[in-house]
């Protein structure tokens, strides 16, 4: 890689770094440097442009619907263009992002290239697991969004203005969308490691269910 993609790489992880770190919600510097470390091995696997791969997954949160009212797409290509990025990259980030996020059951969210599909598959897999399960409800609390309600039912939403509208409590959005994504993962390396991470949130969502009634774990500590 040559010394002007090294600076727009160094430049723009010290801007998401510095619009990023110590946000509350999950969504944090941390999220993206994890998002970005397990993009770049997903790309090494599926021989996607590491350049454009790190940018995008530096990039993905910045201007996320959930914070800003923006233009994503349009807010990147600013950046990158203000950077000295190339076109040909600029324009790539920024159909990533504009493609990238989840945005309800029923709508579909394909990438048009292995750089976004690496890019969607890591920022899916920091959704599940254990992180998932720290970063739910980090973000539920956040928005003042009660744990449970037991008569408030899981939502399938057919569009993206339901799903953003969406202000359930913090369990229904495993239904909603973090028990969708091992079936919508793009790579065969992101399918292996989404399996054990969904079976683990399966677990943790039924013990949630069994303490919520006051049953007590069986003998060794499962649910």
């Amino acid at each position: 890689m040559g010394t002007e993609k090294t600076e727009v790489l160094r430049r723009t992880e010290a801007f998401v770094r510095g619009r990023m770190e110590g946000e509350g919600t999950g969504h944090d510097w941390w999220h993206v440097h994890r998002v970005r470390r397990t993009a770049l091995r997903l790309a090494r696997e599926e021989g996607a442009d590491p350049y454009v791969t790190e940018l995008a997954a530096l990039l993905h949160d910045v201007w996320d619907h959930k914070f800003h009212d923006g233009d994503a797409p349009a807010e990147a290509r600013a950046w990158l263009e203000s950077v000295g990025a190339d076109e040909a990259a600029t324009a790539h980030v920024a159909d990533i992002l504009a493609r990238l996020s989840f945005k309800g059951a029923g709508v579909a969210t394909p990438m048009a290239s292995v750089e976004g599909a690496v890019v969607q598959d890591a920022d899916r897999l920091d959704a599940l697991g254990a992180i998932g399960i720290a970063r739910t409800f980090a973000y539920g609390g956040s928005r003042g969004r009660p744990l449970h309600e037991p008569g408030v039912a899981p939502e399938a939403h057919d569009s993206f203005e339901a799903y953003r509208a969406s202000r359930g409590p913090s369990l229904n959005h495993f239904h909603e969308k973090l028990f969708l994504l091992r079936d919508r993962m793009n790579t065969a390396a992101a399918r292996r490691v989404a399996g054990a991470r969904h079976a683990y949130m399966e677990g943790f969502v039924a013990r949630f269910l069994a303490e919520w009634e006051g049953e007590d774990a069986a003998p060794g500590g499962e649910a």
